[in-house]
């Protein structure tokens, strides 16, 4: 990825590839279960004769006219933005410009607009003065009640990762933990987002807890700035190794008070090294 500066606006090279493959896709064959009408009457000529004048009455509702939405294009854009803002590429208050971002990402306006209402729905986007969508700035309140939401999700995770996971999702766990380490060890920003996201992946998949997860994605997006703030601390990352390695201690142990401790702890370090510049 890269920056591109036009017209004064600050637009990131995203590798999402060219507008194909978007033609109409198949449908599903439609299945009817004969038999389901009222009356439970019993397999005679008249009541066969009955069925289907039955299912003739169903079938203009059956059908409805379907509208073909490109979403996997669509979701690469959305995924290619998110990681932009993620690692900074896009900072809060970046003005979005249409025209050099579909030649930027060699999509159609309306693909491009598809994802940008997305992303305007999720809160990642606002409009600006009726001169296009930016990047959100949020205020200081509002990233102090993230970090405090944060804790209450990633408490809950550990702990049901506690209940649900299996072998295997521990090993996973340990392994990503490792990982982690290993990046913040480097002290790369960028790596130590991306393998961080990756490891509360681990972490939402064993806790069976799919949107705590889509959650935690979107409140970290709206903070990604602090965030980097924060990982970007030589200090913050040493700090960050001893408290991965304390929380996963507990999970594996199957410690439910120490783990959900460690995961507070942890995200209240993160708010202080964040908003503060504490470590």
């Amino acid at each position: 990825m890269g920056l591109c500066w036009a017209n004064d606006s600050v637009v990131s090279e995203l590798d999402v590839g060219t507008v194909g493959g978007c033609g109409s896709s198949a449908l599903p064959a439609f299945e009817t279960r004969v038999g389901q009408h009222p009356g439970n009457l019993s397999p005679t000529v008249e009541n066969v004769r009955h069925e289907r004048t039955w299912m003739s009455n169903l079938r203009p509702a059956a059908f409805e006219p379907v509208q073909h939405e490109p979403a996997p294009l669509r979701n690469k854009i959305i995924k290619s933005l998110r990681h932009a803002v993620e690692t900074g590429l896009l900072e809060p208050g970046t003005r979005l410009v249409e025209k050099d971002l579909c030649q930027q990402l060699n999509v159609s306006r309306t693909s491009l607009r598809e994802a940008l209402r997305q992303l305007q729905a999720e809160g990642l986007l606002v409009e600006v003065n009726n001169r296009g969508l930016a990047v959100v700035q949020i205020s200081r309140n509002d990233a102090e009640n993230i970090y405090r939401i944060r804790a209450l999700l990633e408490s809950l995770v550990v702990e049901q990762f506690i209940e649900n996971s299996s072998p295997g999702d521990r090993q996973a766990l340990e392994d990503a933990a490792e990982h982690l380490k290993a990046a913040y060890r480097s002290g790369r920003a960028d790596d130590i987002v991306t393998i961080k996201r990756e490891f509360y992946d681990h972490i939402c998949s064993g806790a069976a807890n799919q949107i705590a997860f889509d959650l935690l994605n979107k409140l970290t997006l709206l903070t990604s700035s602090l965030r980097r703030r924060s990982v970007e601390r030589g200090v913050r990352q040493k700090q960050s190794i001893v408290e991965i390695g304390a929380m996963v201690s507990a999970i594996l142990a199957g410690n439910k008070q120490q783990a959900r401790q460690a995961a507070e702890l942890h995200v209240a370090n993160s708010a202080k090294s964040a908003l503060d510049g504490d470590a």
